[in-house]
This record gives structure tokens, C-alpha cells and sequence, in this order.
């Protein structure tokens, strides 16, 4: 409905109140300038949790090596994003560039790969995909630069290759760590240039938890900027009282990847 009005949530907390409710704050843009602009009163509200060093690396580190040991290392199923293949032919069109996709398929595979070739101001003219076939989609793009022209450097080729796989192998990141004596589920996607993030993403998160009978203490949606990019992210301070010994690895595993499989739509 947000999105429908043209406002852009710029933060999100969720709290359960001691009587058992829940208290829903967004602080949001307006697209069309047609709300007055907030009091004072929002400036005590609008300071963003800072997350801790050890946190942000962990979040923000794109690159996964498969000998990898913390929350974040790639499961099988994750392993297998790391086959995208992506290639780049110039001979089938006088106008534009071909780009052909091969890569494991998963919710909002689409909305992953255009997100990155309009961040990369690249058109595209015509594109068609195949069916789910074992897991795996092939896609066929015949896309443009900003200039109309087609891409005929090797570099800006191999870069844009390689932006799509990293996009592909990494298109959102689902950690636990702790916060003070408490445990937290966080949950980081990148934000689009034009200040969009990722849909669904706290209906995912709190479905996978509902499905694993766990209870969400309190949630806060928030923006950071690393890597010379802006990036959205979900915290969840997860309650104790649950079937889960939060404190232990393999439950803080099984947590992580029922959320991450949900998200990934597998």
C-alpha cells in the first residue's frame, strides 16, 4: 500500500508492549510531496541502532569462499548459485548486446538481475527465459548502454559479468549474532540507486519464524552505507522462550537457513 501511495519507508520498529500488543512505527519519504514535513518529535525517534563492527563486516562482506565457517558460509544449496554463467555475444545484433544468463533459480531471480542493469544505467530492448528447468533458468537479454550503443569493451564486460554473478551468488545475506545478552536475527539486501529496497522481506522473515514457533521480541527496519553502497537491514531480536536454545550453533544454523531458504523461495 506504501508503495502504491509513492512513500518510501526509511524506518520501521516494531515492539511488543507489556500487555502482549504490538506498536508499529514507520517513518517514511514522501514521493510526491504531499505530507507535511515531521515535528520535532521525530528527531527522538530517529536515530538508527549502530551495528558493531564484527556485524557490518559480516553483513556486508560480498565475497563467500566455500571453506567459509561462520553463520554466513554457503549451504548446498547456496553452493550451487556460485554456477551462474553469464556471457556476453556482439555477433546476433547489429544494435544491441546479447547477454545470456545460466543460474539456479530463485524468488525474485528477475527482480535481482534488473535491479543491477538499471544501478548500471544499461536498457534493455528485448528479453525472453525459459521455464524452471531442474532448478536452473536461462535468460537472454539483448540490452544497451546508456548511450544507445552496444558493449564492445572487454572490460566493461567482464565488469558487468561480474556484478551479475556477485548479484546472483549474494542478493541478500541472513546472520545471527548476539546484541547485549540478547540474540538477533539480521537480515541485509542492497538498496536500489533510486532509494527502492527489497520487497517481501519482513513478510519472508517472519513467516519462517512463525513456521519455527519462534516469537519476535522486537523488529526495527533500518538504511547503512558501506562499500560505497546503501544497504537495508532487518533486525530481529528473537525471544528466549521458544523450542530453540538460541545460544547453540546448530540451532542458530537450522534458524538461518530456514529463513534464507524462505527468502530464496526454496
Amino acid at each position: 500500500v506504501l508503495c502504491e501511495l509513492e512513500l518510501t519507508i526509511q524506518k520501521v520498529k516494531v515492539t511488543t508492549t507489556p500487555d502482549g500488543r504490538v506498536l508499529d512505527l514507520f517513518f517514511i519519504t514522501d514521493n510526491i510531496c504531499k505530507l507535511r514535513l515531521a515535528g520535532p518529535e521525530y528527531d527522538c525517534h530517529h536515530g538508527i541502532s549502530s551495528l558493531s563492527p564484527a556485524v557490518a563486516e559480516e553483513l556486508f562482506l560480498f565475497v563467500l569462499s566455500d571453506k567459509e565457517t561462520r553463520s554466513q558460509a554457503l549451504s548446498s544449496d547456496m553452493t550451487k548459485l556460485k554456477k551462474a554463467n553469464v556471457v556476453v555475444d556482439n555477433s546476433l545484433s547489429p544494435a544491441h548486446t546479447l547477454l545470456q544468463i545460466h543460474c539456479v533459480d530463485h524468488k525474485s531471480l528477475f527482480y535481482d538481475i534488473l535491479r543491477t542493469l538499471k544501478d548500471c544505467n544499461i536498457k534493455i530492448a528485448f528479453g525472453r527465459f525459459s521455464p524452471n528447468s531442474k532448478g536452473y533458468r536461462d535468460l537472454d537479454l539483448f540490452i544497451q548502454q546508456k548511450d544507445g550503443k552496444k558493449f564492445v569493451d572487454p572490460e566493461k564486460q567482464n565488469g558487468l559479468c561480474s556484478r551479475l554473478k556477485v548479484e546472483m551468488l549474494h542478493p541478500l545475506c541472513v546472520i545471527i549474532a548476539n546484541r547485549g545478552p540478547d540474540t538477533e536475527l539480521l537480515v541485509a539486501n542492497p538498496v536500489e540507486l533510486s532509494g527502492k529496497g527489497r520487497p517481501r522481506v519482513f513478510y519472508d522473515v517472519t513467516l519462517a519464524l512463525k513456521a519455527l514457533g519462534i516469537c519476535i521480541f522486537s523488529a526495527e527496519i533500518g538504511r547503512y552505507s558501506s562499500s560505497d553502497r546503501e544497504w537495508e537491514v532487518y533486525r530481529f531480536l528473537l525471544d528466549e522462550n521458544c523450542g530453540f536454545q538460541l545460544s547453540s550453533t546448530l540451532a542458530r544454523n537450522q534458524i538461518v537457513d530456514r529463513v534464507r531458504r524462505m527468502l530464496m523461495g526454496w
